[in-house]
């Protein structure tokens, strides 16, 4: 039987590079192919209408790949990424929630790394990677693959708070969040969960740590917050990492974590040519990671860029908070008329400008040194970018060529 993988992305070309070979070749579907060919493997990369579901064995998905695609529809044998390299995946770690997936992760990885731990998953690093020999992993797991994974489970799952994000993907807040709490249901006797307070009482056989704010979960694990140096909305994150070192070695090395360098795009700040504050917080995707922009900026003009493709999320909650602000929007992106009519709604001033250079443009115009520019979109930014970090890129860029 034919083994097929959806998707020719970095997930399903690592599984291709580093597994065709060893398997007879996969056979590879994607949109992008119009006409049947090999890469330099031997893997055949084939259009989508020349899928036989009764002809493969074996399909595993790019995790971002639709529920809704018709190669989805169609298979038979549908395995996750985490699924496919179970047997294979030494002793992990997952981490998931909304937001500060990446950032505990990698903060994980950082604590951990003197035994030679590895990170990997949607961190950027795919399965087919990592050594299989390393002693553990940890890896950013996404609510897409999750979705997709039937049978893989870790021996310790660190879940950050769920908020609506992805609905027009999983159709739901209720199915989003369903997939990030599926893993607790495959979960043993041996493995520990750390939960938000809500799902205190989910059904799981694995010990579960529930915790209501940062506060409490350095109290049940015997923090002492004030050796954190690092503050809201990094704190949760940084706890989270410190939990997942603690239940591995029973230690908890605040000097190691207090050493870690935060990634860009998140809340990074820096100055233009005038010592004027720009923020590029590219990665805050959703409501949620805005929301924690504006509390950090509450005291301060804010000159906030929203806008890209929302995802299907109401973000009337948003513009609600932001009525307590000194703030005013420019909109970009696919999504400009959807925030254009949201800041009407709540009487907030709006820019129309649709594209990230004009309103860098409009905002470096007026741009006062008590005051902060904020990108901070609340919307994926593939409308009109490849990637949150080229949108990020970009950004910055603007900002330095239009302030010199």
């Amino acid at each position: 039987m034919k083994k097929s993988l959806f998707g020719y992305a970095k997930t399903t070309r690592a599984l291709a590079e580093s597994y065709g070979a060893k398997m007879g070749g996969f056979d590879i579907y994607d949109d992008g192919f119009k006409e049947p060919q090999k890469d330099g493997l031997g893997n055949a990369l084939l259009p989508v209408s020349a899928f036989d579901p009764d002809a493969s064995g074996l399909e595993i998905p790019s995790p971002g790949f639709p529920p809704q695609h018709s190669l989805i529809l169609k298979a038979k044998n549908l395995q996750s990424e985490y699924d496919f390299f179970y047997d294979a995946m030494p002793r992990s770690v997952w981490i998931s929630g909304t937001n500060g997936k990446t950032t505990t992760t990698q903060m994980s990885g950082h604590l951990l790394e003197k035994i030679g731990a590895q990170i990997g998953g949607n961190v950027g690093i795919p399965l087919a990677a990592l050594d299989a020999n390393a002693r553990l992993w940890i890896l950013e797991t996404s609510s897409f693959t999750l979705h997709y994974t039937r049978v893989a489970k870790p021996e310790i799952y660190a879940l950050l708070p769920i908020t609506p994000d992805h609905l027009s993907w999983h159709g739901s807040f209720e199915k989003y969040e369903e997939a990030k709490l599926s893993v607790l249901q495959r979960m043993d006797a041996n493995a520990l969960a750390l939960v938000p307070q809500k799902y205190a009482s989910y059904p799981s056989k694995a010990k579960l740590i529930a915790y209501e704010s940062e506060s409490d979960l350095a109290q049940k694990m015997g923090f002492t917050l004030s050796k954190i140096a690092l503050k809201p909305p990094f704190l949760l994150d940084a706890l989270m990492a410190l939990s997942v070192e603690k239940i591995v070695l029973g230690s908890a090395s605040y000097e190691l974590l207090n050493d870690f360098v935060m990634e860009e795009n998140k809340l990074e700040e820096f100055l233009d040519s005038m010592g004027r504050l720009w923020v590029n917080d590219t990665k805050a995707t959703n409501e949620a990671a805005v929301l924690e922009a504006l509390k950090r900026y509450a005291d301060k003009k804010i000159h906030l860029i929203i806008g890209g493709d929302d995802k299907g999320v109401d973000l009337s909650g948003l513009f609600a908070f932001m009525q307590k602000l000194d703030i005013k929007i420019y909109a970009i992106g696919l999504g400009s008329e959807k925030m254009m009519a949201y800041a009407a709604k709540f009487g907030i001033e709006a820019q129309k400008c649709e594209f990230l250079s004009r309103a860098v443009e409009s905002i470096a115009a007026i741009l006062k040194r008590d005051e902060v520019a904020l990108l901070s979109p609340a919307c994926a930014s593939l409308d009109q970018f490849l990637s949150y970090a080229e949108r990020g890129r970009v950004f910055k860029e603007e900002v330095f060529n239009q302030t010199k």
